[in-house]
């Protein structure tokens, strides 16, 4: 299992880098922006799409549309199938990230209200720092705790102020979203040695694929309901598949793969936020001061978490320091 950032970032597939680490932060950086922008646009799309299409249906499309999309650049590459190493991971990740959760987080958001499932579901990212500790090995220092703190009250804060006053949850709802923060959490941390041995690419393509296969089932009631759907929510369907999913989680991997699990998941709390501001400019949904205040907190434990300490000052040395040290020797 890997246990730091550079093992995390070297693999047989990845080859040397001449990018600098500065350099190499900032590029997983961008691709981490990249994800919750899209992943935040994507709220605006499940609203068109969820009033034409069923839960199961909405996610099969999504990773059909998203698996071609996949597939090209994957052959346009010439990447081909990863090593049999990173198939344990491809495949758990493709079943509960890419399988499990579309279905549960679509099914479960038609069963409560906003308030509720942005506190359910947004316990994934605490569930993936706690499993990338146990199983990745990998640290929980205090800032990443306190952030993550801090973004989940401004998610449920967010949550909360967009229910309205006709907010609802059912036992179903409850459990969907829950199921949903759990098949999350451990895709995230299944995919993480998988992105050692394969590319992001490769990873992203054969998760997206897995997950479909996976969501076959619901292929009847796609057929049906995409014959009498309106084009805009069949385009949304689409835009889902390409875009937050073909584009977004393969930036998603590129950064999970040159950090931690746990930073990572920290990242997705400023998705709230995000779709404040869409839903403001697209929707002309006028955010209240509750809604603004939820995602300042998204914002600020999202900073809180991705910050580093300042390195420590070097100790005093020579004869100043030698007598600091003797001093501070006599007062114990």
């Amino acid at each position: 299992m890997p246990k730091s950032d550079a093992s995390a970032s070297s693999g047989p597939s990845s080859g040397p880098s001449s990018a600098s680490p500065p350099a190499s932060a900032r590029l997983a950086l961008v691709a981490a922006g990249v994800t919750v922008v899209l992943w935040a646009s994507a709220f605006v799309s499940i609203r068109s799409a969820g009033t034409a299409y069923s839960p199961g249906a909405l996610a099969l499309g999504r990773l059909l549309a998203g698996a071609l999309v996949l597939g090209v650049v994957l052959l346009a590459r010439r990447e081909g199938l990863p090593p049999r190493a990173a198939w344990p991971g491809i495949l758990v990740s493709g079943l509960l990230w890419f399988g499990v959760y579309m279905v549960a987080l679509n099914w479960g958001e038609q069963e409560v209200d906003a308030g509720t499932a942005a506190m359910l579901v947004n316990i994934g990212p605490i569930l993936i720092a706690l499993l990338g500790a146990r199983f990745l090995g990998e640290a929980l220092p205090p800032r990443l705790l306190a952030g993550m703190a801090v973004s989940f009250a401004g998610a449920v804060a967010v949550g909360l102020s967009m229910s309205g006053k006709d907010g609802h949850a059912s036992v179903l709802g409850v459990a969907l979203c829950l199921l949903a923060a759990v098949a999350y959490a451990g895709g995230v941390v299944a995919q993480k040695p998988a992105l050692v041995h394969a590319s992001a690419l490769q990873v992203t393509t054969f998760g997206c694929a897995i997950g479909a296969v996976a969501c076959l089932p619901f292929a009847g009631q796609l057929v049906a309901e995409a014959a009498r759907a309106p084009w805009p929510a069949t385009a949304n369907m689409v835009y889902l598949g390409v875009f937050p999913t073909a584009l977004a989680f393969t930036t998603w991997a590129y950064a999970l793969a040159r950090t931690t699990a746990g930073r990572m998941g920290a990242t997705t709390y400023a998705v709230p936020a995000l779709v404040v501001v869409m839903a403001w400019a697209l929707l002309g949904e006028l955010p209240g001061a509750l809604t603004l205040v939820g995602g300042a907190l998204c914002l600020a434990g999202v900073a809180v978490s991705r910050s580093r300490p300042r390195p420590s000052a070097p100790p005093a040395s020579g004869a100043g320091g030698g007598r600091k040290e003797a001093a501070g020797e006599s007062r114990h």
